[in-house]
């Protein structure tokens, strides 16, 4: 039941929550040891919200899970966890977290309520409705931004330029996944996932296509527009690694077609792993150790 419980958390997926370290890196607060227990703690409380609502959606999608390919391996539509073990473990967990976030700053305590909130509605009325469901998930990510921000405000030369680029980069996943979907379920989409008939290829990809587009534009704009950069143009050198990590992605789903887990992609494509080490170290040479 432990195993099941923790599996149903989906520790893989823990990883969206590291958007919240966007703020400590770009604010030049990494050398700041009171932001970076902050931050911390604020990844752990962001795991915890997020993991109840997994559990949630698994709770409300387990007859709908049943009929998936892949999803029907799940502790709850597989039968491996008890519905009311769950339900009692994604309370203590929202709860707790709500708690410890509104203790450690206001600000942060009512992003996760923001949080919760919209997923609890994304769950059980929004991912049904077209366009909408892949916006609410996009906004989760800058959600995350947005409480990485809180734990140490006040930031300095945070750019809201990052939070353009974060949500136009969730989308591009959100919509990434969509498509997956449509093509690992075929004709069969809609019986799994009832919003997969209001979309098609045709249209994700057009989709994908201006969400690519905003997303590097909206980065590049950041890298010599944004205030508290270094005067001498150095960080619009990671721009390159932007465009390979999005052109990365989009060949592992449109040649490789994976994107249903784009967490997964993370944890195991070595080419994306590589790029975003070097690009992240690039940051960190331009932001605290360039001239």
């Amino acid at each position: 039941m432990p195993l099941a419980l923790l599996q149903t958390m989906r520790p893989r997926q823990w990883t969206k929550n590291g958007f919240v370290f966007v703020a400590l890196l770009f604010d030049r607060q990494l050398f700041n040891p009171e932001s970076v227990i902050r931050t911390l703690i604020a990844f752990v409380l962001l795991c915890l919200m997020s993991s109840a609502v997994y559990i949630l959606n698994d709770m409300v999608d387990t007859e709908v899970d049943r009929r998936h390919p892949k999803k029907r391996q799940r502790p709850l539509p597989a039968g491996r966890l008890s519905p009311s073990v769950a339900g009692g473990a994604a309370l203590v967990m929202a709860v707790s977290s709500l708690a410890a976030g509104f203790s450690m700053a206001p600000v942060f305590g009512l992003i996760l309520l923001a949080y919760l909130i919209s997923q609890i509605a994304y769950t059980l009325w929004l991912k049904h409705v077209v366009l909408i469901d892949v916006s609410i998930i996009a906004a989760g990510f800058v959600l995350r931004i947005a409480a990485g921000v809180a734990v140490i405000s006040p930031v300095q030369r945070f750019s809201p330029w990052l939070y353009i680029f974060g949500g136009f980069l969730a989308l591009f996943m959100a919509l990434g996944k969509r498509r997956h979907e449509l093509v690992l379920l075929g004709a069969d989409a809609g019986n799994h996932r009832a919003i997969l008939d209001e979309y098609s290829l045709e249209l994700l990809d057009k989709l994908i296509s201006i969400v690519t587009t905003s997303a590097i534009v909206a980065y590049s704009l950041y890298t010599f527009l944004a205030e508290g950069l270094p005067e001498n143009d150095l960080m619009m050198l990671t721009i390159p690694f932007v465009l390979y990590g999005m052109f990365r992605y989009l060949y592992l789903i449109h040649v490789r077609h994976e994107g249903g887990a784009p967490e997964e992609i993370l944890l195991r494509d070595r080419p994306m792993q590589i790029a975003l080490v070097l690009g992240a170290a690039l940051v960190f040479v331009v932001l605290y150790l360039a001239p």
